[in-house]
């Protein structure tokens, strides 16, 4: 590799390290180490894992005499790789007050300071896909750091704002309109240059029916008539499971929702609890929610196929695309589509393999494929993914009572279904 190519990765490398600690700047030390439920990590642990998995994977593995900076690092950021070793329990993170954020930083420069090395060195170029991997790892977390902290704010009972009020790329809603996409046989996966997830792998036909899929997300508006309709109190739009979710939960509106003298506020990481903006995309949503909705509208969630194919047809990265770089942190308008960012799209798909998929050797093939079972797929990217990490093939995926994520609906039917 060349010394710029090199320079060019070194740089890339040390952007996203830097942006992980730019998202964690307004927090205060005793932000980092709460952990309210299962799904959220504090966000200390957030950066010794990224850190450990480039320490890990590459440092350990292929710098020679390098010295892993403590040795009991491995067993408190470790995150599912059994072929690594024995690490804390996913709920006991928030336990973790030792080491402090402090030694957590240090960490991270430590592991920094021996990468720039290593990235400016004489190093095998077979290890360039794992090195990129790791910063889309990161990347990841980033992502998963917006939500965490969000909620750890949004549960917090003063409903601390993260940051102040952003003004908005967009601010006209688009009318509601169907995209049709005509029947035909399909080609879905990923086949290009560049980086991609193995779960997008084993690139493959799928015959559709021609359909037609929603030209925007589903607005907070749209929702509350779902809302104020009994959506929430009838069976009969509910999965099974979902209906027992819903009961034993005592669900009746979507994540970080107060209704507060009548009316509907929301908790914004930017500005704090503020009133909903009825045209802006609902978000914090479950499938189960999602799937509900589209029944109470007697239509349907698309398939990961079907929105994959819409989107390459009717979608595009743009200048008023609302990723993690706007900095909003907050679905906008419901725009026209926009099959990008704001929130990710609940799609009616389970989360399973493709044709010829092959996990990768090592313990970087525990990275997805041993979670394919009980999990939908969502499609698009949202208000807190990098926009460079985002392509129509990107296969996201969580269990379908989930919403403490930034996740949303768009709807779709089949094209004879005229009269919806």
């Amino acid at each position: 590799m060349l010394i710029a190519d090199k320079r060019k990765v070194t740089e890339r490398f040390l952007a996203v390290r830097k942006q992980t600690e730019n998202i964690c700047s307004p927090l205060q030390k005793e932000d980092y180490v709460v952990q309210p439920i299962v799904d959220v990590s504090p966000p200390k642990w957030h950066l010794g894992h990224t850190t450990w998995f480039f320490e890990t994977f590459i440092l350990r593995e292929h710098l020679k005499g390098y010295e892993v900076y403590d040795s009991d690092y491995n067993f408190l950021f470790n995150s599912y790789y059994e072929t690594v070793g024995a690490r804390v329990v996913r709920t006991d993170r928030g336990n973790i007050t030792r080491p402090g954020v402090e030694d957590v930083y240090n960490y991270r420069k430590y592991v920094n300071q021996h990468m720039e090395s290593f990235l400016e060195g004489d190093y095998d170029s077979s290890l360039d896909e794992l090195i990129e991997l790791g910063i889309q790892h990161e990347q990841q977390h980033q992502e998963l750091l917006v939500y965490d902290i969000k909620y750890i704010l949004g549960n917090n009972p003063l409903f601390p704002a993260y940051g102040e009020k952003k003004e908005l790329l967009n601010t006209d809603v688009a009318n509601f309109d169907w995209l049709q996409v005509d029947e035909g046989l399909y080609e879905i996966g990923f086949d290009g240059k560049g980086f991609s997830f193995d779960n997008e792998h084993g690139k493959h036909k799928a015959y559709l029916e021609s359909f037609a899929i929603a030209n925007r997300l589903t607005t907070n508006g749209e929702y509350i008539e779902f809302i104020e309709a009994g959506g929430y109190d009838h069976f009969k739009y509910w999965l099974s499971e979902a209906w027992t979710w819903v009961t034993e939960n005592d669900i009746k509106s979507p994540e970080h929702w107060h209704l507060v003298d009548g009316l509907w506020y929301q908790y914004e990481l930017n500005g704090g609890l503020s009133p909903i903006d009825l045209d802006a995309p609902v978000t914090h949503v479950s499938f189960f929610e999602a799937d509900a909705f589209a029944k109470w509208k007697g239509l349907r969630l698309p398939t990961e196929q079907e929105w994959e194919v819409a989107c390459r047809k009717y979608g595009e990265i743009s200048n008023n695309s609302n990723f993690s770089n706007s900095e909003v942190f907050a679905p906008q308008i419901a725009v026209g589509n926009q099959f990008y960012g704001d929130c990710w799209e609940w799609t009616a798909s389970a989360y399973r393999p493709y044709p010829y998929y092959e996990a990768p050797d090592g313990a970087v093939g525990e990275y997805n494929g041993k979670f394919m079972v009980n999990q939908m797929v969502l499609r698009g990217g949202s208000c807190a993914t990098p926009k460079d990490h985002i392509r129509s093939t990107y296969r996201n995926f969580f269990h379908p009572h989930l919403r403490w994520m930034f996740s949303g609906i768009r709807l779709a039917k089949y094209s004879n279904d005229q009269e919806k």
